[in-house]
Parts: C-alpha cells; structure tokens; sequence
C-alpha cells in the first residue's frame, strides 16, 4: 500500500480488527512467556481469531509481531529467530485474510525506558526498529503500526526508523490515561501533533481506558491534526478474578454505543484492543456510515 492509497482508504471511516492477546490467553496461553513464540507453536488458534475479524467487517488486521524486535526478544534469548519470526507471523496473517483485509505489521515499545530517564537511547531504538520493519517490510505487510507506544521519543525514532527503511504508511498509537497524558511524560495532544509532522500517516489511541473515557481526548486530538484520528480502546476497565484473569466490563453493545460517541468526535480509524472480540467489531461496524 502506498500512502496516496492510504490517504485513498481512510477517506471513509476505517474498521480495525479487535483484541489479540487478551483472546490467545482465553485460548489458552500462560502469562509471562514470549506470544510470538506461542503463536508459533498455536498457529490456528492466531489465524481462526483473524479470519474472525474479517468476517465481522475488519478491514485492517494486525500481525501479531507486537513484540518482535530485537530488545523484547533478547528477553527470551530468541534474538536469532527475529528475521523468521516476524516473516512467519506476517505470512499467517496473509493467509488469514485471504486478501480480503489489509495486513499491518505492528510494532511496540522496546520496554526500556528512554535517556535520560533510562539507559535506551534514540539511536538505539532507531536501530531496534529499523531492523524489525525491514523485516515486516520484506515480509510484504501492507502498512506498519507502531501501538501501545509510552513515549514520545521511542515513537518518533520508529517513525524515522520506518521512513529511512521503506514507503509503507505508517499509524501511530499511544496509551494514554483518561486526561490524555503518557506515562512518561507530555500529553497525546502534542505527540499527535509531532508525529504527524515526522510522517505518521494516522494518530490516536489504543489500549488505555475504555471508550467511554476518551471522547475529550479524541477531540481535541481530531482539533489538533489534519490526518485521521485512530481510536482503539479497550473493553471498558478489567477487573481481575482469583484465579488472575482479567475481565473487562464493557459488553459488546455498549462498546459500539460509546464508540459511536468517538467517531462523532472525530475518529475515523477505529477497532477494540484487550477484552475485545470479533463480536465487539460486529457491534461496531453497524456505526459506520
């Protein structure tokens, strides 16, 4: 896809897919070990969830290598499989959709903390990024996402990183509280606006609250930036049982009322993060013109 393509596309509201992690744990995978190496060995239970989405109407759907770059994978010693990691991970996304749905290759944070609050410092994640979008980029992903961002530098460093490595568009997503400041430091206003500047092609939010919590926040981002404006919260606030699984309280059709509200405020990429299913999709879809 290129970016005339995508600027094309999101001339009209555009349906993301929903939650990934939050349904591979309900599907069966442990907490605290590496998702793309469970993906790999799970790889139906992956590619029924988006073949899930696509049938509920997602027109973007987001391979699972999340948390494929170098930093993150050094953690479970697997940084020698990054480069077939993530073109595994992208190609059973293809074949989930089947050509029906746009594949993204996502991208988060590293985890570390930025100089010089911490010891990651630009070049280093510039470096970390360059190499997994190569990755994705050679893979054939349609565009990239750099989600569930937490600070503004790491995320201006992957977007130079992508613009240095290839054409593809490229969204960016922060998690943000309620008020709209990150968590380390500034607020999702003035990131959208520095993003948007460094070439993002999209800006937003993801994961953080639920959308009943964020219509303030996608206003005034919508205020602040001419592209279009991503809203991909999660189902309302989990609550965690016993046993430690995590519920979240929105249902599906109370997503897509206040999901309404969002697009109405000036959203026009939208789509669930945790506790969100295909159904939550569904229900959104009916919302878009």
């Amino acid at each position: 896809m290129t970016k005339e393509q995508f600027r094309e596309l999101t001339k009209a509201p555009v349906l993301l897919d929903g939650a990934t992690g939050s349904n591979l744990m309900l599907a069966g995978m442990p907490r605290g070990i590496c998702t793309e190496q469970w993906i790999l060995a799970h790889p139906d239970v992956l590619k029924n969830l988006q073949k899930e989405y696509v049938e509920a109407g997602s027109q973007i759907v987001y391979a699972p290598t999340f948390g494929g770059n170098a930093v993150n994978l050094a953690r479970y010693n697997l940084t020698d499989e990054i480069a077939s990691l993530n073109h595994t991970l992208v190609s059973y996304s293809k074949e989930a959709v089947q050509g029906k749905a746009y594949v993204a290759g996502d991208i988060t944070t590293t985890g570390k903390m930025m100089a010089p609050a911490g010891d990651l410092t630009y070049e280093e994640a510039y470096d970390t990024y360059a190499e997994q979008i190569q990755y994705l980029a050679e893979a054939g992903v349609d565009l990239l996402v750099a989600e569930t961002m937490i600070h503004i530098h790491e995320t201006l460093a992957a977007l130079d990183a992508a613009s240095r490595v290839c054409d593809l568009p490229m969204m960016c997503t922060m998690t943000v509280e309620a008020d709209g400041s990150i968590f380390t430091g500034g607020n999702i206003i003035e990131a959208a606006e520095m993003f948007e500047e460094a070439g993002a092609c999209a800006v937003g939010v993801n994961c953080s609250v639920g959308p009943d919590q964020l219509e303030a926040v996608v206003k005034n981002i919508a205020a602040a930036v001419s592209i279009p404006v991503i809203a991909k919260p999660n189902a309302g606030m989990p609550h965690i049982t016993p046993q430690g699984q995590a519920v979240y309280d929105m249902d599906a059709s109370a997503f897509g009322i206040h999901m309404k509200k969002l697009l109405d405020a000036g959203a026009s990429i939208v789509g669930g993060c945790c506790g969100t299913t295909s159904e939550y999709i569904r229900e959104l879809k009916k919302y878009l013109p």
